[in-house]
């Protein structure tokens, strides 16, 4: 289990838009923490400690221990809420859970030993189908990532969920043996070579010729006329 992170929060009295404003004015965020078959407890977080944390990588996966009105509360962070102008949050739900709670999360992907692999040593490219994995465990046993090796793999090689060592306790949402990435081929693209000047030079000279030979049919056919009146005029001397 991850070492849990403290966070020291204020009870709200009450609900409704007109509290949660008054309570961002005074710089604090709205929060509730809710589940476990417990009362609700409405409650207010610092809103630069809260920053601070949703700026650290796994906001979603870490544990929190929140301390408030002399209880504590081991929650995970569930749903949050940003202003869409400034990105500020604006309320975060709190989920409390047992030994017996089972959560689905999106865990990351991280790959390593790259340096190894013949595949990608030879101008293969990583292909990384899914970045993030769906999986179902318990709060207490979530991998803050999901590490491959990539030792050995060539080109044409992949890497399916089957082949990734999962904690105890922890297991894919689906049955299906999903391809997680893959060491593709190189992509050459082919260059299209324009024509050459050259070209476009006997292009014109064959334009020539056929207009040449166009002008000879012609002075063929006045020789042939000037024959065949030659021939006429004899006739009619005869």
């Amino acid at each position: 289990m991850a070492e849990a992170i403290s966070i020291i929060a204020e009870v709200r009295d009450r609900a409704g838009k007109g509290v949660a404003r008054a309570t961002r004015r005074e710089g604090k965020v709205p929060a509730v923490i809710y589940g476990n078959k417990l009362d609700t407890v409405l409650i207010s977080i610092d809103g630069k400690e809260l920053i601070r944390l949703i700026h650290n990588p796994g906001f979603f996966t870490h544990i929190f221990d929140i301390a408030v009105a002399g209880d504590n509360h081991q929650v995970l962070a569930r749903d949050l809420q940003l202003d869409p102008v400034t990105d500020h949050p604006m309320h975060v739900d709190f989920l409390r859970f047992n030994k017996n709670t089972k959560i689905v999360l999106e865990i990351p992907v991280a790959f390593y030993n790259e340096e190894e692999s013949p595949g990608l040593k030879r101008g293969g490219v990583l292909n990384i189908v899914r970045r993030e994995i769906e999986l179902r465990c318990s709060p207490l046993n979530i991998p803050q990532d999901l590490q491959i090796d990539l030792t050995g793999m060539d080109i044409g090689d992949s890497v399916h969920i089957s082949a990734i060592k999962l904690p105890d306790g922890v297991e894919p949402i689906t049955d299906r043996d999903f391809t997680v990435a893959t060491v593709a081929a190189p992509t050459i693209m082919e260059e299209v070579e324009e024509e050459t000047e050259d070209e476009e030079g006997l292009e014109g000279e064959e334009g020539l010729e056929g207009e040449e030979g166009v002008e000879g049919e012609e002075g063929a056919e006045g020789a042939k006329g000037e024959e065949t009146n030659g021939d006429a005029k004899d006739e009619g001397k005869d």
